[in-house]
């Protein structure tokens, strides 16, 4: 019986802390540790009294506009709850509690957990950011950065580079440039039994190694508010991408106007704030400039991560990525690029653009690589659109 007493006690613990301080009478108050999880909670998220409507109203905390009281909660949330919550929690405080203003102070960024929705934040407020509040918020976008590099960056270089070698294969190589074990497979319907030998009809290998550029790349990203992560994401993938000498790598963000980050590609941190999170969306316009960048049509990879919601010409949008298709340009339309699940998007573009044979799907991260791959090799990408879906990637 003391087990499931134990049990018992425990859910109503977590009841407790779940329903807050209205369920003081029924379940009794919260003490020591558990009081203080609960005091930090009730900060962000009790609820007021009713309105005149009836409804509850708009939920209100005791954290004020005092920077060093919020300061002092956001290290309780950090002591009593583990990362995951924490960033939950973060992302609440800064949409309930309006706390923008004061993450241009210095020691509130001090005091925050780094993650990738804190970046978007700080990048929102990038135009609007004092000089002494810029270096910390520098860091926290470092931090952030170097974490997501090291999730990325070897898978990422992995994918590319083995899809670069097999897209060089050749059927004549020269005998150094042979592979041996592809061209054995390929040839064991030849297989002679009585000289116990394969006599190949078909050479299998690689063309002679060069460190000469294979592909060329545009990522084109919408910085519309929306798509914040997306941001984040691309421009670390963009700078990974950019460090492969097979790769020449282009970085193009858009709003309204038309930003070639290309030359900051050696710093991610660089290309974050060089970006301007906010802002109406002309992909038109995006795709005009990003056409001037592909000069070998059909060693070309084009990405445009956008939700497509079109503030410029939809019909030249459309004509644009159908005359890119047409030169051989392998074109890729990622709704999102992120770990946030399925994005709001413009359906009839998407449709529109399937129509051309170019599929618009969401992507995480941690497929991105592949997507890369399969680009580069010239797969069938409407295949892959369909698998990522299915599998939520």
């Amino acid at each position: 019986m003391s087990g499931a007493d134990d049990v018992t006690r425990e859910r109503l613990r977590r009841w407790r802390l779940v329903l807050g301080g209205q369920a003081d009478e029924a379940l009794g108050r919260a003490e020591g540790r558990d009081g203080a999880m609960d005091a930090a909670l009730a900060a962000l998220y009790d609820a007021g009294e009713g309105g005149a409507d009836g409804r509850p109203a708009r939920r209100s905390a005791g954290l004020g506009g005092s920077a060093p009281k919020v300061a002092r909660w956001l290290g309780d949330i950090r002591e009593y709850f583990p990362g995951t919550v924490v960033q939950v929690m973060q992302a609440d405080a800064i949409e309930r509690l309006d706390l923008t203003r004061l993450l241009l102070e210095p020691e509130m960024l001090a005091a925050v957990e780094p993650d990738i929705h804190l970046v978007g934040t700080l990048l929102s407020l990038n135009r609007v950011m004092p000089d002494a509040t810029r270096e910390a918020a520098r860091q926290v976008v470092r931090t952030v950065v170097e974490e997501l590099e090291r999730r990325i960056a070897q898978r990422t270089r992995a994918a590319v580079t083995g899809a670069l070698n097999r897209a060089a294969r050749i059927s004549r190589p020269r005998h150094a440039d042979i592979d041996w074990d592809r061209t054995i497979r390929a040839n064991l319907k030849h297989y002679l039994a009585e000289h116990r030998t394969v006599i190949p009809e078909r050479l299998v290998g690689y063309g002679r190694r060069s460190t000469a550029v294979q592909r060329d790349v545009v990522l084109c990203v919408d910085q519309s508010g929306s798509m914040a992560a997306s941001v984040v994401f691309s421009g670390v993938f963009a700078a990974v991408l950019a460090s492969l000498r097979s790769l020449r790598t282009s970085l193009v963000v858009f709003d309204t106007a038309v930003v070639d980050l290309t030359d900051q590609l050696a710093d991610p941190v660089e290309v974050l704030f060089g970006t301007q999170l906010g802002g109406g969306t002309d992909i038109n316009r995006a795709i005009t400039y990003s056409q001037q960048l592909i000069t070998r049509p059909r060693d070309s990879i084009f990405v445009l991560i956008s939700d497509l919601y079109e503030g410029g010409v939809r019909e030249e949008m459309l004509r644009r990525v159908a005359e890119m298709t047409a030169a051989g340009v392998q074109v890729v339309v990622l709704l999102a690029l992120s770990d946030e699940g399925a994005p709001a998007y413009d359906h009839e573009n998407a449709a529109a653009l399937a129509a051309l044979g170019v599929p618009a799907f969401a992507c995480t991260p941690d497929v991105f690589p592949d997507l890369m791959a399969a680009a580069i090799e010239r797969r069938d990408l409407r295949a892959f659109a369909e698998r990522a879906t299915a599998t939520g990637g």
